[in-house]
Order: structure tokens, then sequence, then C-alpha cells
């Protein structure tokens, strides 16, 4: 089986390994912000190379709390009982900050959304990463 981004990092750091059933949500949220930004970032440069304002511009749209809420409502149909389990882990967190311009319920949910992805990215689920994305955003055709 091929190493992961993240084996790999850990690797060349000489970082032991830690299991990620030990991540607090939040810790998985954080890590999981960066790998759903780096996937989106990849699809619209991706789409055609233009100013870093509009990529910027469309990127922000889509990494939004309101969007990864909106997200969040249809992915949950297919997640497996691991993955809910750790939606509702990073959704039910307690938060010291809110994202602005952002409800609490859409901040919460994002949150959880969050905490998949980087849950995933931390098992080398790259794949399923990009299979809950493309579901999720075909579902609710934003565009970009």
């Amino acid at each position: 089986m091929e190493k992961g981004i993240d084996a790999y990092i850990k690797e060349q750091f000489e970082i032991a390994p830690v299991d990620i059933r030990t991540y607090s949500p939040l810790a998985l949220a954080y890590i999981g912000d960066g790998i759903f930004d780096l996937v989106i970032r990849s699809i619209v440069v991706g789409k055609g190379n233009t100013k870093a304002s509009q990529l910027h511009y469309r990127t922000s749209h889509i990494v939004k709390a309101k969007t990864q809420a909106e997200m969040m409502k249809v992915l949950e149909e297919i997640l497996t009982v691991e993955e809910a389990d750790i939606y509702r882990r990073g959704r039910n967190a307690k938060s010291p900050t809110m994202a602005k311009n952002a409800t609490m319920s859409d901040y919460r949910n994002a949150t959880g959304f969050e905490a998949l992805m980087g849950y995933l990215y931390l098992k080398d689920e790259f794949p399923r990463i990009v299979e809950l994305v493309k579901y999720a955003i075909e579902k609710l055709n934003i565009t970009y």
C-alpha cells in the first residue's frame, strides 16, 4: 500500500505515530480545515489559471462555514457509522471561537465537517475525502 501524505510527513520529520482516536475533535477540525482548503484550491486552480484575487474569491465562497454546513447536510446520508460519529464529535465540540458571518449552527456543522476531513486525512483516506467533496459539490450544484 502506498504511503499517504501524512505518513510521509511524519516519517520525514521523525514524528512518532499517534492513535488518531486520541486527537480532540478540534485538533481534527484544525487539520481538516487545511485539507479541505487544499482540495478546493486544487479544483479551482485546475479549472483555469487566473489572477490570485479571482482564485481566492472562488475558493472562499466554498470553504466558508455556511457552505461546509450545507455540504454536511447532504453528506450525512452517505457517511459510514464511523464517519458519522467523528462528524458528531466535531459538531458537538465546544470551540472558544466562532466564525465571522456564520450562525452558531452553521459553525458547529462546519466544525464537524472539518473534523471528518481531518480524521480521513490522518487515516490516509484521501480518496474518500475527494469522494465526499465531489458528491456534495455535485448535489449542491456548487460552481467554482
